[in-house]
């Protein structure tokens, strides 16, 4: 009787590195594709986050515009001896505290007028204790959005008074260039570099529905 003996046979040298190189590029390629997707999920929160911080600034001008009213009522009283103007704290034309806010202004969720002291330009911040985004910083933490109002009066078909503004509001924020690229669009540019976006805006108009007599 004849014994047949087979040699087994261990990976080469060449067969290791290849299936090293395989492996490592299969974790890379992996890895790279959890990096993509976070980074797509945090621009798609940050997107939502501008948006509600675009309407936010929207509803500041509509609460002041309405504050106005509210004056306009008490000069009619007599509560107040100065009259009031719908656009008080709004436009340049406005009677008392009046903003030119053709070149960006800024306002939070406190505000009763706005203030163009920067242009806009300044960073928002977190409020640490109700989550809120203010440009009060005491307590708070910087964000990475930017907000700019500008607000145009729009010449209607009565030449004695202007009736409507309209209410642009600019939201921007710091934001990656690419998934590999570590450089950054910041947030004042609010610009497209690469097809990559940091900006959106919000634009409504507003009218003076009240009938002062």
């Amino acid at each position: 009787m004849s014994f047949i003996f087979k040699k087994n046979k261990g990976f080469t040298i060449i067969e290791l590195i290849i299936a090293i190189f395989l492996l490592t590029f299969g974790i890379i390629g992996i890895f790279n594709t959890f990096s993509i997707a976070n980074t797509l999920t945090a621009d798609s929160a940050d997107r939502l986050t501008a948006a509600y911080l675009a309407q936010e600034g929207i509803e500041i001008v509509r609460n002041i515009r309405d504050t106005n009213w509210l004056n306009m009522d008490n000069t009619v009283s007599g509560s107040y001896s100065t009259p009031y103007s719908w656009v008080d704290g709004l436009t340049s034309n406005g009677l008392n505290n009046g903003v030119p806010c053709t070149g960006g202004c800024e306002a939070d969720y406190t505000s009763t007028i706005m203030s163009s002291s920067n242009n806009g330009a300044d960073y928002l911040y977190i409020n640490n204790t109700n989550g809120l985004y203010t440009y009060n910083q005491n307590g708070a933490t910087k964000s990475k959005f930017v907000r700019k109002i500008f607000i145009t009066t729009v010449t209607d078909s009565d030449t004695d008074s202007n009736h409507i503004i309209k209410v642009a509001v600019q939201v921007s924020w710091d934001k990656k260039i690419t998934v590999l690229n570590s450089s950054v669009l910041p947030a004042s540019a609010c610009a497209t570099t690469g097809g990559v976006s940091n900006c959106i805006t919000a634009v409504e108009v507003l009218y003076n529905w009240y009938n002062f007599h």
